[in-house]
């Protein structure tokens, strides 16, 4: 396992592969912008991943705890995470540093169990990214075994279910903005039910939902697997939902891909995890699906270049529409994308 930024890259650079259907288009709709001491993810660094052969096109951020306001009252604090990235957003729209088009869509936090008082924080948030800003995270995993981190948001076990959150989250609607969910498998039931009571508000599956692979889930794949399917029929009966493909990577799920000799090839992601992918888009639709990076957290596992080969591989059964709108039309029509040279 690397231990530092150097050793990880050293062991991420053992595996190199050449793009797969280089002129397919693509939206990265989700990614993360962050200075950290010991970790940097910034224009850079996300450019120097896009610009691997893949075309992509754009690219959506996802709020991450990063930039927030340091003065001020606690609950507009965040609104500092969406003043930065969209001047990133603008440094890659004046074209100086290349196609494609970082965080042309903006989602960030605001704390929903704040109930109505939220209202002040979102439109805060839409006035400092008007052009792009899109929705709210506010990530709900929590699981009872201290194997498991929860959320960086630090939320009780029934945050989705919780009278607060879900007045706060009534206020998203109104003002036109989507909600990204981020829990984990064994609290995917609490999304269908958000999703049932606020059947106009677009809701935004993370990650599969979070199949988790460590602590007490460990060795038991096949169960929880049979679990998440059946999970994944019944939100898919909502028709305000629809999911991000990706994000399976992380050492959280439990295939344990940082922990090798060498990082796994597109061929090796793609046969662990291809079940995972098919069952979602045979049940949502290619239509209410979108191929997602998750960069850098998935980094942690595999190359940009070669998870974007992973999900052509995956995608090889289905029509050039069906991918069209896997690997770009899904994004762009959920986060209201206005895509250049598609």
């Amino acid at each position: 396992m690397a231990n530092t930024e150097q050793e990880r890259e050293a062991w991420l650079a053992k595996v190199s592969e050449a793009p797969l259907e280089p002129d397919l288009p693509i939206v990265d709709p989700h990614h993360h912008l962050w200075d950290h001491p010991g970790s940097r993810y910034m224009l850079d660094e996300i450019l120097r991943d896009t610009n691997t052969g893949h075309r992509v096109l754009a690219t959506v951020f996802v709020e991450c705890m990063s930039m927030y306001r340091a003065e001020g009252p606690e609950s507009m604090r965040p609104v500092g995470e969406t003043e930065f990235v969209n001047g990133i957003a603008a440094q890659s729209a004046s074209g100086q540093y290349g196609d494609t088009r970082v965080a042309a869509g903006i989602v960030s936090f605001a704390d929903l169990t704040l109930g109505g008082a939220v209202v002040p924080v979102l439109e805060a948030h839409i006035a400092a990214a008007p052009a792009r800003f899109r929705g709210i995270r506010h990530a709900g995993g929590f699981d009872a075994s201290s194997d498991v981190r929860n959320s960086h948001t630090n939320p009780p076990a029934d945050l989705y279910d919780s009278t607060k959150f879900r007045e706060g989250f009534a206020r998203l609607s109104e003002l036109g903005l989507s909600f990204e969910a981020w829990q984990y498998h064994p609290q995917m039931p609490m999304v269908t039910a958000l999703a049932k009571a606020f059947p106009d508000t677009k809701i935004i599956l993370n990650h599969f939902g979070g199949p988790l692979g460590i602590g007490p889930y460990e060795g038991r794949r096949a169960e929880i697997f049979a679990e998440w399917k059946k999970n994944i029929a019944e939100l898919a009966r909502c028709p305000n939902v629809v999911v991000k493909l990706g994000g399976i990577n992380m050492p959280v799920n439990g295939f344990g891909w940082h922990r090798k000799p060498s990082p796994p090839t597109s061929d090796e992601l793609a046969s662990a995890t291809r079940d995972y992918y098919l069952h979602t888009i045979d049940k949502f639709g290619p239509r209410r699906c979108m191929f997602e990076s998750n960069f850098p957290v998935d980094r942690v596992s595999c190359l940009y270049a070669v998870l974007w080969n992973t999900f052509k591989k995956i995608a090889a059964g289905f029509t050039k529409d069906e991918k069209a709108q896997l690997f770009h039309r899904t994004a762009a029509e959920v986060y209201r994308l206005k895509l250049a040279n598609s």
